[in-house]
């Protein structure tokens, strides 16, 4: 039996401060899947993420964003935070005045999660950052793995994640792959699993670490295949480029 759906975007066109970014996008994400869009800068892939994330900059021109057979799209985003939608952003911003422990604090008690802060941290290389405002100083690994380690305290149903690779370092992608998998519960069949994952990439370094079971390209506002599974779209990517992909008919 397939897995029913978690996630749908139905012909979805979306506006930045007037211009159109997005054009008739359309995309599902099933229940204990995870699924990778590719695209090149530009392309429209974090305004992709941010949109189904809530952020009232992305304007909904048209189009439906249903999650969990709710329709979200007009939703605001700690609404959809709630509903178990969660995030973690490429450049998230220094919030100067609130503690990176207190952050995970407040998401443990917002999800009545008996997880021990000192074990996640401790999981995620972070027990010295507990202290520290969050972001202010942190190099792109370390922001990275406070972004998971937020997101393991959350325990979203839908994981959004844009650009994991992006400025993490050889030292760090191992272990960020790692705590994915774990926060996707990679180490279960799917119809075993309570999360589902949407990530974006540029370059799919991240399938190094982390397996999905269907890609997209993204390219100029507008979904795009051309191969049959992720691993397939990436190599057609590195052998021919994203501009060859925009002649392919989608499969």
């Amino acid at each position: 039996m397939s897995a029913p759906d978690l996630l749908v975007i139905e012909d979805l066109a979306v506006s930045v401060d007037g211009k159109d970014i997005l054009h008739g996008i359309n995309l599902v994400v099933k229940a204990g899947e995870t699924n990778v869009v590719f695209g090149p800068n530009g392309s429209g892939k974090t305004t992709l993420m941010m949109t189904i994330m809530g952020f009232p900059r992305y304007q909904v021109e048209r189009g439906k964003i249903t999650f969990k057979g709710v329709d979200v799209t007009h939703m605001p985003v700690d609404e959809r935070a709630r509903l178990g939608i969660g995030m973690s952003f490429q450049r998230p911003p220094v919030v100067k005045g609130v503690k990176t422990g207190d952050m995970v604090k407040a998401c443990l008690k917002a999800r009545n999660m008996t997880g021990d802060l000192a074990d996640l941290a401790e999981k995620t290389h972070m027990t010295e950052f507990l202290n520290r405002d969050i972001n202010s100083g942190f190099s792109g690994g370390e922001i990275k793995r406070s972004e998971l380690l937020q997101l393991l305290a959350q325990t979203p149903e839908l994981v959004l994640l844009d650009e994991p690779e992006s400025g993490v370092d050889l030292e760090n992608i191992a272990l960020i792959g790692e705590l994915i998998n774990e926060l996707l519960q990679k180490g279960c069949p799917i119809h075993q699993r309570c999360r589902s994952g949407l990530i974006i990439s540029h370059t799919g370094h991240i399938l190094d670490y982390v397996n999905a079971s269907t890609g997209y390209v993204l390219f100029n506002g507008r979904i795009i295949s051309c191969g049959a599974s992720p691993r397939d779209i990436l190599d057609n990517i590195k052998n021919k480029g994203y501009q060859e992909c925009a002649t392919c008919p989608i499969k």
